[in-house]
């Protein structure tokens, strides 16, 4: 079923899920995306660890259609923009951050902001269904998802081979499916490629550190798994 917008003020219709114009929520959505090469972070702190830091890698810098620049990471079970993200832990994000100068900064950096501005004024795409794929980029941080059938008794990692962003602003990472491989290595667009959602099994993403203390079963790695598990 779609609601019709014909005839009314955007600006005055509300999404029933967040509350927000709908208008908003359009200007909101992410129109083009560029891969973060140069090992910039997202720094973020919680209520359990209130002394610390942390930090996750950037997958890649988005550019909103009211021209905003923000830094995306995989967070949970969704890529969202840095300054939005949530966690059982009453997470909260702390600003970006390069290690090569030792420097916290809080807007998208210029030289992004300048690559995507341009990247979209040139390939300014206009597509009828919301769900066309318009831009495809690969995972350059060792991003996995991790699938669960059974309450995480066991979990299956899976490593997420590309990006998708969708002309509606959403993002899907992208796995292989084994049956489907026709050639290696599996490139983003390859046929054998579907999103993570898609699985009923699927339950999160987590960067390669987290992922390969999984895999080794390391006993704080499983303990953070069981406590995700409490919290839903």
């Amino acid at each position: 079923m779609k609601t019709s917008t014909a005839g009314h003020n955007s600006s005055n219709v509300i999404d029933f899920f967040t509350g927000q114009p709908f208008s908003e929520l359009h200007n909101q959505r992410i129109i083009r995306l560029s891969p973060e090469l140069d090992g910039l972070e997202m720094l973020y702190s919680n209520e359990a660890n209130p002394d610390k830091l942390f930090s996750l890698k950037i997958l890649c810098w988005g550019l909103r259609a009211n021209g905003e620049v923000v830094g995306l990471v995989p967070w949970l079970d969704d890529i969202v923009p840095a300054p939005e993200i949530q966690d059982p832990l009453n997470g909260k994000w702390e600003g970006y951050y390069d290690p090569g100068i030792d420097e916290i900064f809080f807007d998208g950096p210029i030289h992004k902001v300048v690559e995507l501005e341009t990247a979209a004024e040139y390939y300014d795409l206009q597509c009828e269904n919301p769900n066309d794929v318009v831009q495809e980029i690969p995972d350059t941080i060792g991003t996995h998802a991790v699938l669960s059938s059974n309450g995480f008794h066991t979990i299956t990692l899976t490593e997420v081979v590309s990006w998708r962003l969708h002309y509606d602003g959403t993002l899907c990472g992208m796995l292989a499916d084994p049956k489907k491989i026709k050639s290696t290595p599996v490139l983003p667009g390859d046929d054998c490629l579907y999103p993570a959602p898609s699985r009923q099994e699927f339950r999160y993403f987590f960067q390669h550190q987290i992922a390969n203390k999984l895999k080794a079963e390391d006993p704080e790695a499983l303990a953070a798994i069981s406590s995700l598990v409490e919290e839903v």
